[in-house]
């Protein structure tokens, strides 16, 4: 399909500045039918404002979905099952938001017969290749749309002109050089871009969407419990709730807290390095909690494996190959490992950190009759440690004496 034999789109929409000059761009660059999606992934805001927007763009067929559950039931929580962190620290809250309005858009494509999907991700980010590599996983003959990959609007300046031009409302604060960009979703949020860009230079006060200073949190700890059941947390206090309901809380927690705040310098997909400010209040506090249950319900072995293989699948999701085949095995494997991860963990909340200070559960593995400083009535004979560390010591003293011999390691 030649590019400009596009019929109908379906625009991921925001009805922010970007996609409402792309969804005037498509109708006269492309001169067809666009359809906008606009997901409730939590981002806070308030969300008829941009069908409104696109009411008065002409739309005639507008999605705006509330999609929370969704998002943390059948992305967030699979993926903290693997407690991942892409290169150490980051708890990927932008990149697991990408496969699910990716899926989506291609939901409403088939259903109102789109021909194609278009996105605002620009062509430096890591964005683009999520969504994209997402749309072709599930429509492979799909055709995508990319405006920062094609049109001349290369500068804020333009963008603002053409806005003008189109009788585009323009917010006061975006006539002049945004002070930086933000992302956000129920999971975390992101600041980057502008005052940001310098990596010598801390992050002002301002930046902080979603904490509190640690400095500013309580002098007084907070203390709370999860519950878990298979490895996805169920309860905060003793009370049963949704996927989404049990992130809002702990996000609440964390904010009141000063916890989730993350200043990182990270490799984008794409080649270059870029400087983020992220704040995931809640998911830092369910990050410890989960490691805290799996700490007496894995076996050794197998969390040692399924740790090992913990950076291969972040970067998984972090360059957007969740629809992948490896994605799918990695999480088949995980997701084996959770079934005896259930139980209870408690928690302090304290100035930025969280602090685990108990835990238990019906699948325990620790056993206090073996690794009792008191007597043990036979549990465990310690005289068996003379063989076990013999048999280990063996290749350690046959290298050593070829190494005196040959000066070699």
């Amino acid at each position: 399909m030649a590019a400009r034999d596009v019929k109908k789109v379906v625009l991921a929409y925001s009805g922010g500045l970007d996609t409402s000059v792309i969804l005037r761009w498509l109708q006269t660059t492309y001169n067809c039918e666009v359809v906008t999606f606009t997901a409730d992934l939590g981002q806070g805001e308030e969300l008829e404002p941009a069908r409104r927007k696109a009411e008065m763009f002409g739309v005639k067929e507008i999605f705006v979905e509330d999609l929370r559950e969704t998002f943390v039931k059948d992305f967030v929580f699979p993926m903290f099952r693997a407690n991942a962190l892409y290169e150490g620290q980051y708890l990927l809250g932008t990149s697991i938001a990408r496969p699910l309005i990716a899926q989506r858009q291609i939901e409403i494509a088939e259903q109102v017969g789109a021909d194609a999907v278009a996105h605002g991700a620009t062509g430096k980010g890591n964005d683009q290749v999520r969504f994209e590599l997402a749309y072709y996983a599930l429509k492979p003959d799909i055709t995508v749309i990319a405006p920062w990959r094609e049109w001349d609007l290369t500068s804020r300046t333009r963008l603002l002109a053409f806005a003008e031009e189109h009788q585009i409302p323009i917010a006061k604060d975006k006539r002049g050089e945004a002070p930086f960009s933000v992302d956000a979703n129920l999971l975390h949020s992101s600041s980057e871009g502008k005052l940001l860009e310098d990596p010598a230079v801390g992050p002002e006060e301002i930046v902080f969407q979603r904490t509190i200073s640690p400095e500013a949190a309580p002098d007084k700890a907070t203390e709370i419990t999860i519950d878990f059941v298979s490895g996805d947390p169920v309860a905060i206090n003793g009370v049963a709730m949704s996927p989404a309901t049990l992130l809002t809380r702990l996000n609440e927690l964390g904010r009141d807290n000063g916890i989730g705040r993350l200043d990182l310098v990270e490799n984008r997909f794409v080649g270059m390095k870029s400087r983020g400010i992220y704040e995931t209040p809640g998911g830092t506090i369910l990050l410890t909690a989960h490691r805290s249950i799996e700490s007496i319900t894995l076996d050794r072995e197998a969390m040692h494996l399924k740790d090992s293989l913990m950076p291969r699948y972040a970067e998984i999701i972090y360059n957007g190959l969740w629809f992948s085949p490896e994605r799918r095995m990695l999480q088949a494997l995980i997701d084996q490992s959770q079934h005896s991860v259930t139980g209870r963990v408690r928690l302090k909340l304290y100035k930025g950190n969280v602090i685990c200070v108990g835990r238990e559960s019906p699948n325990s593995l620790y056993d206090t009759r073996v690794v009792t400083f008191e007597d043990d009535e036979g549990a465990y004979n310690q005289a068996d440690a003379q063989g076990f560390i013999n048999l280990n010591a063996l290749r350690l003293r046959l290298g050593a004496k070829i190494g005196r011999r040959g000066g070699a390691l």
